[in-house]
């Protein structure tokens, strides 16, 4: 019996279709260098939350730092298992895992209203935990994010990113006497200006590495100019495992779980955003089922971290970016990143350097990465059918209404606590207000009259009776030029010449 063989390369082929992008390996070296490089670009906005609400709360240095300890500790954990995944948890994309913004304002009013810390651990506990009961309402709206909802969104969370990377820039510390000085947004210049210089002239390998590379060489001028304090790192314990309930055990208070259950609707609304940007940069298929399993970790993340003096759990939109502006897409690389995160956790020295890369480097680099963010979504906003339908009113409204809390951050400021929970982050105002006018526009398409608005107007393209008369048959437009039917080509006036003649 003869049996024909398929070719190799059609095997292989078929093999390749089938890879997805994000589970390609690296050689170890490149994972862990290109995982280090994502925890440098997260490391900034990690410590921020502890920072914040351990001050918020009274507590001592050592206090303070045993809570960033914790949450970087946590965050690595987080991220492992967001990236590697287990059974129904784990989106299996590279999103780094770490303390949500989001919450850090309630958590610093629980705080205030009497609760203390505790009642802050409670209220995650107990959020979270609700959070994971309605994750598979939020995975089912995978169908509602087309091109027009998701692109508004990746463009807004790169914009929405943009004060983070100036406040970088300018010294990270607005209470600081060189606050905005020209030494500090001059690094963050030279920064930004390495990180272009390499992506330029460095290998394909020097380019993905060109944040990373960057950041080294502008902590070593900033230590040339004295600006680099590398004076505390010996100080401390070398080693520390996070101590469960380090701070006492958890209160449990209905006000601040209402507040917190608020926050955790905010972050799987980011999380579901960030899920479907990364998605959508690597180039793989994103379902509900995989939102779903992405939102668990999430939930679970959060549920578990306050055992370990830590807090709510979410995607780090920054490090998106960073997979845009390398184009590495393996989430190998990025649970290469959650073990260097929990390492740093179990060594504070080592966490100790990492915190000795001044802020102002931090904020040039974040300049390019967060950039890249609304490049990419611009990208996809490119693939929108915008002729005969209400899209650019779609965009135009979603980024409008998410720019307004970075654009007045006090807008909210006298409305209901849970409204400004709610629209006081500009992913999330953005995010909501594009899925529901899609809805409106796209879906509920009773009473849609055709070119319903001023705003589609000129959107699709329009050439004149008189301009087709002056073509002949088998005229051509080529690399900018007008060639007619013999190949000769015909020169093309300014309307103000042609008047003239």
């Amino acid at each position: 019996m003869n049996i024909r063989k398929k070719p190799a390369a059609a095997i292989a082929g078929k093999g390749q279709q089938s890879a997805r992008p994000e589970d390609q390996r690296l050689p170890i070296a490149s994972t862990f260098a290109y995982g280090f490089q994502h925890v440098l670009t997260m490391y900034g906005g990690i410590i921020a939350p502890p920072l914040i609400i351990g001050a918020a709360a009274g507590m001592s240095s050592q206090d303070i730092g045993l809570l960033i300890a914790a949450c970087l500790f946590v965050g690595g954990l987080a991220t492992i298992l967001q990236t590697i995944g287990v059974p129904f948890f784990g989106s299996q994309l590279p999103l780094v895992q770490g303390v949500s913004f989001a919450g850090v304002s309630t958590m610093v009013a629980i705080v205030h209203g009497g609760g203390g810390i505790q009642a802050v651990f409670g209220s995650v506990i107990a959020a979270s935990l609700i959070g994971l009961l309605i994750t598979p309402l939020f995975s089912k709206i995978i169908r509602f994010f087309p091109p027009v909802v998701t692109g508004t969104v990746i463009t807004t969370i790169g914009l929405t990113l943009m004060p983070v990377a100036a406040n970088w820039a300018m010294g990270g510390n607005n209470k600081a006497e060189n606050y905005g000085s020209m030494a500090n947004i001059g690094l963050a210049a030279a920064t930004m200006a390495i990180v272009l210089l390499l992506s330029k002239v460095g290998s394909a390998a020097i380019s993905r590495l060109s944040i990373l590379l960057a950041m080294v060489l502008g902590t070593l001028i900033a230590f040339a100019f004295g600006m680099a304090d590398f004076s505390k790192v010996g100080q401390g314990e070398i080693v520390a495992f996070p101590t469960p309930f380090a701070f006492g055990p958890p209160v449990f208070e209905i006000a601040a779980i209402i507040s917190m259950l608020i926050v955790i609707l905010v972050t799987l609304t980011e999380t579901s955003a960030d899920i479907i940007a990364v998605g959508e940069i690597v180039g793989t298929k994103v379902d509900s089922k995989r939102i779903g399993d992405g939102l668990r970790a999430d939930m679970l993340s959060s549920a578990v971290s306050p055992l370990f003096n830590s807090f709510t759990q979410s995607a780090f939109a920054q490090n998106v970016g960073l997979v845009a502006i390398t184009g590495v897409k393996s989430r190998f690389v990025v649970s290469a990143g959650g073990l260097i995160l929990v390492i740093l956790g179990l060594l504070p020295v080592l966490g100790r350097v990492v915190a000795a890369v001044p802020t102002p480097v931090l904020g040039g680099a974040g300049v390019v990465l967060f950039g890249t963010v609304a490049a990419s979504g611009i990208r996809t906003l490119a693939k929108v059918e915008y002729r005969n339908n209400m899209n650019l009113i779609i965009v135009a409204a979603s980024i409008g209404f998410g720019m307004i809390p970075i654009a007045a951050p006090a807008f909210y400021d006298q409305f209901p606590s849970w409204f400004g929970t709610i629209f006081h982050s500009g992913i999330s105002s953005a995010a909501i207000m594009a899925i529901l006018l899609n809805l409106l526009f796209n879906h509920l398409k009773a009473g849609n009259s055709e070119n319903q608005s001023v705003f589609v107007a000129g959107t699709g393209r329009v050439v004149r009776e008189e301009d087709l008369k002056c073509l002949a048959d088998g005229d051509r437009f080529e690399g900018g030029k007008l060639i007619d039917c013999d190949g000769k080509e015909v020169p093309v006036q300014s309307s103000e010449k042609a008047s003239d003649h």
